[in-house]
């Protein structure tokens, strides 16, 4: 089922925030001349799921986010965990990424936009998954 418009527009927003809280981190990492940890598209996932169930728990009611939709959102990501990695990892190839928390967050999250937003409009998270 294709999620609301409003829906993607707040994951877009907290995918925004985590982009640049990974940015942030970054220079702080670079300024203390720390070595990054290497990091995947599970891990940007893992992040967006972590933050939704931080901002489900202090303003959901506020935005209108259900309680279920944290479980829906986990469903949503585990059918498209493949993908999505496959995607992340062709676009950091392809483009000579350096593959950085921050862009690899980013093209994570273009994926699974990209990916929720080809979701049939009227099956179930279980039977939308696009190819």
């Amino acid at each position: 089922m294709r999620l609301p418009g409003r829906v993607i527009g707040l994951l877009k927003e907290y995918m925004h925030d985590l982009v640049e809280q990974a940015k942030q981190e970054e220079m702080a990492h670079a300024a203390f001349g720390f070595t990054a940890q290497p990091y995947r598209s599970d891990h940007a996932i893992s992040d967006l799921l972590a933050i939704l169930d931080d901002r489900i728990e202090s303003e959901g009611v506020q935005v209108g986010l259900a309680v279920e939709f944290l479980h829906q959102m986990w469903t949503l990501c585990n059918q498209a965990d493949s993908h999505i990695a496959e995607i992340v990892w062709l676009r950091k190839n392809l483009e000579g990424g350096t593959g950085t928390k921050a862009e690899i967050r980013l093209h994570t999250y273009e994926a699974l936009i990209a990916y929720l937003e080809a979701l049939p409009e009227d099956e179930s998270p279980a039977e939308g998954a696009p190819n």
